[in-house]
């Protein structure tokens, strides 16, 4: 680790401490992670290496935070790993904060969501693509370089060899503004449309300025989601009822998706409600997304 200098702790990722560091060689400015990984005399467990060189083939989108190295340190004789990524200062829920806040609040100009939107989709259907699930797409994971209106995915994929903890260490709450209704009623088979919803929810948070469904506790976030889409049922959802959390919940008729997004031109209203539909098998692909109506005015070519 001699190769880098720490500059400051820039947060507490799920996994571990992470680093604004700079490579003393280029000068380049990276992220580092340290992971909480515990190597056994056999080294590094297989899961892991799997997972780390699942995460170097997906970054090489460009819409997919950069690995540029694993390094190996040792702390009290323990060996640690450090995640070394390509360090960007903003992420989207600065960005969108940003437009909210501050002396000069303003909507996100309708091409920046359009083209953030688009640039999500393609680097969530790479990882579809490859068959990893993000699992928790949230405006703090999606990293924003603001000069060349390039927005990339972090935080991925290593919810399997890295366990993902349900609180994150530090002790401050896994957000649940995100998480597919599915999740929060205790599916154990998992899909692409977790994502999915997560990138609606995303969208609708860009259009808004604030989170589409902000519940603070899994009862309340499941409420937040009935209230407006209308409470699902058998023939709605089929299978809904037997999930493992599934209760009986107040019957709410579903509201005019339109209405709480009321800056969105009606191509974008109909995608979001594609994206928000409550059987997972009926939700829209990241690919499928990415050929919308909505996306008719952008010039893909950049892409």
């Amino acid at each position: 680790m001699e190769k880098y200098e720490k500059l400051e702790k820039v947060g507490e990722g799920t996994y571990g401490k992470v680093y604004k560091a700079q490579d003393k060689a280029t000068g380049q400015l990276v992220a580092l992670k340290k992971t909480r990984l515990e190597m056994d005399e056999e080294g590094i467990p297989p899961t892991a290496l799997r997972e780390i060189s699942l995460l170097q083939m997906l970054s090489q989108s460009i819409y997919i935070v950069r690995l540029l190295n694993v390094e190996h340190a040792e702390k009290n004789g323990k060996p640690l790993l450090y995640l070394v990524f390509e360090y960007l200062d903003t992420d989207l829920k600065k960005f969108i904060d940003s437009h909210r806040r501050g002396p000069n609040p303003r909507p996100l100009p309708p091409q920046v969501i359009q083209s953030f939107l688009y640039q999500l989709c393609k680097g969530v259907a790479h990882c579809h693509g490859h068959g990893v699930l993000h699992r928790d797409l949230k405006p703090q994971n999606l990293l924003v370089d603001k000069e060349k209106g390039i927005l990339k995915i972090a935080d991925l994929g290593l919810g399997r060899a890295f366990t993902i903890p349900l609180k994150s260490y530090t002790h401050e709450i896994v957000t649940l503004w995100y998480r597919a209704p599915e999740v929060l009623l205790g599916t154990t088979h998992y899909s692409t449309g977790v994502d999915m919803w997560s990138v609606g929810c995303i969208f609708a948070e860009m259009v808004r300025r604030q989170a589409l469904f902000p519940g603070d506790s899994e009862l309340q976030q499941l409420l937040h989601i009935f209230r407006m889409l209308g409470t699902p049922n058998d023939e709605l959802w089929p299978g809904v009822s037997s999930l493992r959390d599934w209760h009986e919940y107040p019957q709410w008729k579903s509201q005019n998706l339109a209405r709480a997004v009321p800056a969105l031109e009606p191509e974008g209203v109909d995608l979001l409600s594609k994206m928000l539909q409550f059987d997972p098998a009926s939700r829209i692909s990241a690919k499928a997304a990415m050929e919308h109506p909505y996306f008719d005015t952008l010039d893909k070519s950049q892409f």
